[in-house]
């Protein structure tokens, strides 16, 4: 059995550095450059116009990471769902430009939720309810678009909720991201599953991974190797799933990229 390829998030500046890494094994990418806000909202067709120059020949997958900043998806002001549906729609229109066909979004699941659901009855339900007003038409922008958002954990200490509200919306353009780092986090720190269950818990939903190493303290984003994540447990994990998700190095610091490498293929882990 081949071992799986990993790629990375980069800014479109760290692009031009592992420009030949990528290209040399077709390798996932996702830029994160689109996320914020006064990009979106200003003059970001250069940028990416740069990145489709910078990507020119790549025939490996490519997703945005979208916005996040100042919003849950599960507003009740009426003032920021406008906000969340127009910076989706700003995303998407970075995805017809760039050829991206993923975007990944934040949960809008907390901690203080999922200690409180049973507390509030029926508030489960409302987020999803919440969810389905702020983002649902752009779920169906997204399939018109051949373009799939995928729900990252955050703050999230069930790993079933994202699940259940991806699958909720009845739709293959909303599916399941896994942080590992934030994962390890909620395990840490909020007594969530560890790693590898968030992994088996999204099972055929599972789209998109974030890879990054941490100490179940804070969300580190430390090279791989450098933290206290059971690797073999995650990437055993990984290779029962039904489907490859993209699998992707999201590091604070992009010179570690090579060390990352280096520790899982000299596990074995991957290529």
């Amino acid at each position: 059995m081949s071992l799986p390829l990993i790629g990375a998030a980069l800014d479109i500046k760290d692009l031009e550095v592992y420009r030949n890494w990528i290209l040399d094994h077709q390798r996932d990418v996702e830029l994160q450059d689109f996320h914020h806000p006064d990009m979106l909202t200003g003059d970001w067709e250069d940028l990416a116009a740069r990145a489709k120059t910078l990507l020119a020949g790549h025939t490996g997958r490519l997703g945005l990471h979208g916005p996040f900043r100042g919003f849950l998806l599960h507003s009740q002001d009426p003032d920021i769902r406008r906000i969340i549906a127009k910076r989706l729609d700003q995303i998407l229109d970075v995805c017809m430009v760039t050829g991206a066909t993923q975007v990944v979004i934040h949960s809008p699941f907390t901690a203080w939720d999922h200690h409180n659901f049973l507390n509030f009855l029926g508030s489960f339900d409302n987020v999803v309810e919440d969810t389905h007003k702020n983002i649902g038409a752009a779920v169906k922008r997204a399939a018109n678009q051949g373009v799939t958002l995928v729900l990252e954990n955050v703050d999230d200490v069930d790993p079933n909720s994202r699940k259940t509200l991806a699958e909720s919306f009845a739709s293959d353009a909303i599916r399941v991201s896994v942080d590992t780092g934030h994962a390890a986090y909620a395990h840490g720190s909020n007594g969530a599953p560890p790693v590898d269950y968030f992994i088996r818990s999204a099972g055929a939903l599972l789209d998109h991974v974030h890879l990054q190493d941490a100490d179940g303290y804070a969300d580190r984003h430390w090279s791989i190797g450098a933290g206290s994540l059971p690797w073999g447990a995650v990437f055993k994990a990984i290779a029962d799933l039904p489907t490859q998700p993209r699998l992707l190095l999201e590091l604070r610091n992009k010179a570690d990229i090579p060390a990352s490498m280096a520790f899982l293929t000299n596990a074995g882990l991957a290529a």
